[in-house]
């Protein structure tokens, strides 16, 4: 199962972490497709707050964890996060065995 938490404060959402795989095993072609949905979605934001708007993040990735914490984050990254919260949320829906998501104040 995946997990996904996203990290807010009284202004919004500053970061997120990832963990797990959606896969049972190496046969499971469905949890193969939601890992790499969330693997893709995940790396497309941290890249556009990082590369595209600018924002300074610290960052810690390996093999099925990624964590983004935003450092004076802008409204734009916020808005980058506030879409990815939704696509995931979209996601957890459609594939309710394979991911779960929480936010943390």
């Amino acid at each position: 199962m995946t997990q996904v938490v996203f990290f807010a404060d009284e202004s919004g959402l500053f970061g997120f972490e990832i963990s797990g795989h959606s896969t049972e095993s190496c046969k499971d072609i469905e949890g193969k497709l939601v890992c790499s949905a969330v693997s893709s979605v995940a790396y497309m934001s941290a890249n556009t707050i990082s590369e595209i708007i600018g924002d300074t993040v610290d960052s810690n990735v390996s093999d099925g964890f990624m964590r983004i914490i935003v450092k004076n984050i802008s409204e734009s990254s916020r808005k980058v996060l506030e879409g990815l919260r939704l696509h995931i949320s979209e996601l957890s829906k459609q594939y309710k065995s394979r991911i779960t998501t929480t936010t943390e104040v």
